[in-house]
């Protein structure tokens, strides 16, 4: 370490706290803090100080640490939002916005390092109450609560601009998954799957009571439509509905509601925006339907990727095309049913592990609906008269289906009296067809193998892994306070957007994650059967420790470690007023941690 004067034209020279370090054969420098502005004795104490040379006053008088702030997370997160092209997505030209497009960077960055409300957010940038570099790295300062609301504004009328350079990026020609490159130019595999989070208040006209994801019924909810490239799992747009809507099908345009009637002008409106001349649409059982494919997805000229139902699979069995000896000695079979599924190809898997968790889970759910209706059948046994067959009929009802057990049990009940027992045939029925699902896909075999369309479909965990995220502790977009239905949307958005830059992270500092970070490397004997761990990820998870020996991390820990790289200002007494800022010296963790995000550790600007 030392003092470095740096000559500066006409001006005075700049006075820098600088060290030294060696990257292979080369030495670099790097600046710790800049002093210029400190008076001369000052600059000479701290150049004593720094040959250990002694001073009059203890180092404990000499130097006062005024205030430190956490920084090495902010300057992380604000890196990756360059890298990727976030940044530069989220600026505006005219002055007037620019103010407007800082805040929105703030936002996502404080959705990362410190999810909250708006109010949180607001106070993290003052800095009487701020917890974070985060207002002096956006260079943004004395926001008012107005202001934020307002940047939250500005971000919902350029969704749909956003969104679309997303896609261009990430659905484009030069990031096309294998089905891509096979087929026509302009196409996209594209994953899309729907989840719904609860609402404060009942103010807003999106908060509706429906199928609550969240399990609370007790609040109105959101629902909204995640889609993502099938390449990587990469976020490229959302889509929010009423709480109660059955017909978030397809995530199109950011400003329109999703009819199944308006399907197919929306899916011209994709094409418009996107740029993608073929859509190959994948989504779970529950998403795409065989009412849903056939009064909008043929319409609109749009294929798909999905799977049967499980009724839809006994009638396979009983019909005849789906024969259980097709696995006797293999788990994938394509098969063909004209008269259920005419133009489709059906895809037939088998996963033992899945078949054994099945009868496993099947097996104790029946133990405790069977230990319920036990306690039911005793007390109508003592107290025969006060149980008449409505009585029974509802104690009955309020254990029977708590499992969804009820088509298992033979059930015998009149007044004063119940028996039951397992219904045998049926459990055995359903046993034959424990692990074995059907993929369905209108993409011709030419153009899509079997083993390619199983592992699209397989690929939706990604969008659930998105979902995971956004609504866990890492980005909290619940609950949600806002009264505007165009604020609730703009809120959303900002936490896929949070989560655009989140995935990016991960991806990168992998290695030093519990993720797996050689997915090259990891065996797998069958695409219908799980991946296993690497080696490598498996010694990591293991000895807790990567390969060069530092420890590894869950994401939650290795933010927090990033934050103790902190911006310090600092004061020499007895001229108080005079500070300088200068950073902490940043650990091996940290150091590695910019290293694989392929930036430069932070330094005072």
């Amino acid at each position: 370490m030392f003092i470095e004067r740096v000559p500066n034209r006409t001006s005075p020279p700049a006075i820098l706290i600088r060290e030294s370090f060696r990257e292979g054969t080369k030495v670099h420098k790097r600046t710790l803090a800049n002093i210029s502005k400190l008076p001369e004795p000052m600059v000479a104490a701290i150049g004593q100080l720094i040959k250990g040379a002694e001073i009059a006053a203890p180092v404990a008088d000499a130097f006062q640490i005024r205030r430190a702030l956490p920084h090495g997370h902010v300057a992380a997160v604000l890196g990756t939002m360059r890298k990727t092209g976030l940044d530069a997505l989220v600026k505006a030209r005219p002055k007037d916005e620019q103010r407007s497009a800082a805040i929105v960077r703030a936002l996502i960055v404080n959705r990362i390092i410190a999810p909250g409300s708006k109010l949180a957010f607001w106070r993290a940038l003052d800095p009487t109450t701020a917890t974070s570099s985060l207002a002096k790295a956006c260079e943004i300062e004395d926001v008012a609560e107005r202001e934020v609301y307002a940047a939250l504004d500005w971000l919902f009328d350029r969704q749909s601009r956003i969104e679309t350079a997303l896609a261009k990026k990430h659905l484009g020609s030069k990031c096309l998954s294998d089905f891509d490159k096979q087929n026509q130019k302009g196409g996209a595999l594209v994953l899309y799957d729907v989840s719904s989070s609860y609402l404060e208040g009942r103010c807003c006209e999106l908060a509706q009571h429906g199928y609550s994801c969240d399990h609370r019924r007790d609040r109105p909810q959101i629902v909204y439509g995640l889609l993502c490239a099938a390449a990587d799992g990469t976020p490229v747009a959302i889509e929010v509905f009423d709480g109660n809507s059955q017909n978030a099908c397809l995530v199109l345009t950011s400003k329109t509601r999703a009819d199944p009637k308006t399907l197919t002008a929306q899916v011209e409106t994709l094409n418009r925006r996107f740029k993608l001349a073929h859509v190959v649409l994948v989504g779970d059982r529950g998403m795409i339907t065989s009412a849903r494919i056939a009064e909008d997805l043929k319409p609109a000229g749009l294929d798909w990727i999905s799977c049967l139902k499980a009724p839809q699979i006994r009638d396979l069995v009983a019909a005849g095309p789906l024969q259980l000896s097709l696995f006797d000695e293999r788990d994938l079979a394509e098969i063909s049913a004209p008269e259920h599924f005419p133009g489709e190809r059906l895809i037939a898997c088998r996963n033992p592990l899945l078949a054994e968790e099945r009868a496993r889970k099947r097996s104790a759910l029946l133990e405790a609906t069977e230990r319920n209706l036990k306690r039911v059948a005793e007390a109508v046994r003592r107290a025969p008269k006060k149980h008449t067959a409505a009585v029974v009929g509802l104690k009955i009802g309020a254990v029977i289906d708590k499992h969804k057990m009820a088509k298992h049990f033979v059930l015998d009940m009149r007044d004063g009296y119940l028996s039951f027992r397992r219904d045998d045939e049926k459990i055995a029925a359903e046993a034959t067809l424990d692990g074995i699902y059907v993929i369905r896909t209108s993409v011709p075999k030419d153009r899509l193998s079997a083993e390619a369309a199983v592992g699209a479909y397989k690929s939706l965990a990604q969008v659930e892994r998105a979902f995971r995220t956004m609504k866990g502790v890492d980005l909290q977009i619940r609950p949600i306070h806002h009264w505007l239905g165009d604020r609730v949307r703009a809120h959303v958005f900002l936490c896929m957007l949070a989560y655009y830059v989140e995935f990016h992270m991960r991806r990168a500092l992998a290695p030093m994650l519990f993720a797996e970070h050689a997915p090259e490397a990891r065996e797998r004997k069958s695409i219908v059967t799980p991946a296993e761990a690497s080696p490598a990820t498996i010694a990591k998870r293991t000895q807790r420790r990567s390969a060069d020996g530092q420890a590894v991390l869950a994401w939650p820990d290795l933010l927090a470690h990033l934050a103790t790289l902190t911006l310090n200002e600092v004061a020499l007494p007895p001229h108080g007023t005079a500070t300088f800022t200068l950073l902490a010296r940043p650990t091996a963790i940290q150091e590695k941690t910019f290293a694989l995000l392929d930036l430069p550790l932070p330094r005072v600007q």
